[in-house]
């Protein structure tokens, strides 16, 4: 190909990524960055400093209407899109904010992920269709105020008392918790850890919501406390006993933080590389010099990176090949590649970086979350210490 025939650079997608998706994944993409651009971006600045997110139901609707929740699953109202579309999907909706990312993860790649693949027929038809459309927001409980990394700890009980099973114990940082209609929480029995679809009106069931967070503020976050909550014999989900029945459902939720950080690192570069353009000192815009154009050199490489990373194992999930420690490699680099991003935007930025007129400061401190929660950057490193050597260093 001559140099004439070459397409021009293109400063948004500086590799072409966009060259490798379909129109059907151009589409998906769109429509959620539509929504999110007429939707959220107007006002998260005010629901971040508020703390608060006004509507949360409302907008779950919304979410539902264009199916972007359970979006990867089948059957049951769900859109069943592949994954490289709901990885776009997150990316859109983190670009946005962090909070309503984690709102569309926790609701498909948790709650609705888990009943939709262990739970018994009766279970989906009673849940899904209305959790797909956003009428009934779901959450997920696994971590607990004392046991965060290490759920084989968790002191949460389930034990049978005739034919019922009756529930006690707490989880800590449920995002949608305060809001939800139903609870997928997982809890010890006799028989090892198992799952139990609980209904939030349930007698004994009480979900406070956490405040005076300074990250995910524009995110409903809370505590469930299960005070001897008793559920007939078929709330447990019938098909998986023991740890790997909620780990698999955090693998699903991971891969979408992959692509979903990477949002976030995208609208913080953007707003730099803006800032950069028309911001001048010295005599002439501040892009113009070494040391900026070295910044924005190195945001863009690790961002695209990232992406081609992102797009990479979202074919392997695909092609029903990805790994969990393939997960864990995508969100060990994303989230703490894309803080770094965030962190540089900042610099380029000065003061006007902690401002909200600007989404650089807000996107940083959502991501100090998003590193923690579903596996820290230690945790990641530990699953792939272990694939890499053999051993196992966790205990």
């Amino acid at each position: 190909m001559s140099a004439r025939t070459l397409p021009p650079f293109d400063p948004t997608d500086p590799l072409g990524i966009d060259d490798l998706l379909a129109p059907e994944d151009l589409a998906v993409r769109d429509t959620v960055r539509n929504w999110a651009t007429d939707r959220v971006l107007p006002h998260i600045a005010d629901w971040y400093e508020r703390g608060e997110l006004p509507g949360i139901r409302d907008l779950a609707r919304e979410l539902g209407s264009i199916g972007a929740l359970g979006m990867s699953l089948t059957g049951y109202g769900c859109a069943g899109a592949s994954a490289v579309q709901y990885g776009l999907a997150c990316l859109e909706l983190e670009a946005a904010d962090s909070g309503i990312r984690s709102l569309v993860s926790v609701q498909g790649s948790l709650a609705m992920y888990a009943i939709h693949r262990y739970g018994s027929e009766e279970q989906k038809q009673r849940w899904l269709p209305p959790m797909a459309a956003g009428e009934a927001i779901g959450c997920f409980g696994l971590t607990e105020p004392d046991h965060g990394s290490d759920p084989a700890g968790m002191r949460t009980t389930a034990r049978r008392e005739g034919s019922d099973w009756v529930l006690t114990g707490r989880k800590m940082w449920i995002t949608n918790g305060s809001v939800a209609a139903v609870a997928v929480v997982w809890a010890q029995t006799d028989e090892g850890v198992r799952g139990f679809v609980v209904p939030t009106d349930a007698p004994g069931f009480s979900a406070p919501e956490i405040h005076h967070k300074w990250s995910l503020r524009a995110s409903v976050t809370s505590e469930l406390v299960l005070d001897q909550v008793r559920l007939p014999a078929d709330a447990v989900l019938p098909e998986v006993t023991g740890l790997r029945g909620p780990l698999s459902c955090l693998n699903h939720a991971r891969y979408g933080i992959v692509w979903g950080a990477l949002g976030a690192a995208r609208s913080s570069f953007h707003a730099a590389l803006d800032y950069a353009k028309t911001r001048e000192q010295f005599g002439k815009p501040i892009g113009g010099f070494q040391l900026t154009q070295a910044k924005l050199a190195d945001m863009a490489v690790e961002l695209h990176k990232g992406l081609l990373l992102a797009y990479h194992l979202g074919r392997r999930m695909d092609a029903g090949r990805l790994r969990p420690e393939q997960v864990s490699f995508g969100k060990l680099n994303n989230v703490r590649e894309a803080i770094e991003i965030c962190r540089t935007a900042r610099t380029i930025l000065g003061a006007n970086g902690i401002s909200l007129e600007y989404p650089v400061m807000r996107h940083a401190t959502n991501l100090e979350s998003v590193l923690t929660y579903e596996g820290t950057v230690e945790m990641h490193q530990l699953v792939l210490g272990k694939a890499l050597t053999g051993l196992d260093a966790f205990r």
